[in-house]
């Protein structure tokens, strides 16, 4: 899979994590966003090594690599960690970016 792929795969599923945001109201299958959603909370539990609720570069860097890419643009207050919320916030970001461009 093409990078340009995986970052619109990644977007896809963090958008569709904000648990009654706007991203969700507008999914088509509102099913499909609460599975994308519980994906999404697995993956980062699996990759938070600790249990703290905060990922961090190391544990992104194998179960999440494409958090782990763009670590530094979710990380806006350089905390050294981002918390699923930050993730959520940057995905926004994310899909806000890309249909504004439409």
């Amino acid at each position: 899979m093409n990078s340009l792929l995986r970052h619109r795969c990644l977007i896809a599923v963090l958008a569709a994590a904000l648990p009654l945001s706007a991203a969700l109201a507008q999914a088509a299958d509102p099913g499909r966003a609460a599975q994308m959603n519980a994906e999404l909370q697995k993956r980062f539990a699996a990759a938070d090594a600790n249990g703290d609720g905060q990922l961090t570069r190391d544990e992104a860097k194998g179960k999440m690599p494409l958090v782990y890419k763009r670590f530094d643009n979710i990380d806006t207050a350089h905390k050294g960690f981002v918390t699923l919320a930050d993730i959520q916030v940057y995905a926004v970001a994310q899909r806000g970016a890309r249909q504004g461009a439409k």
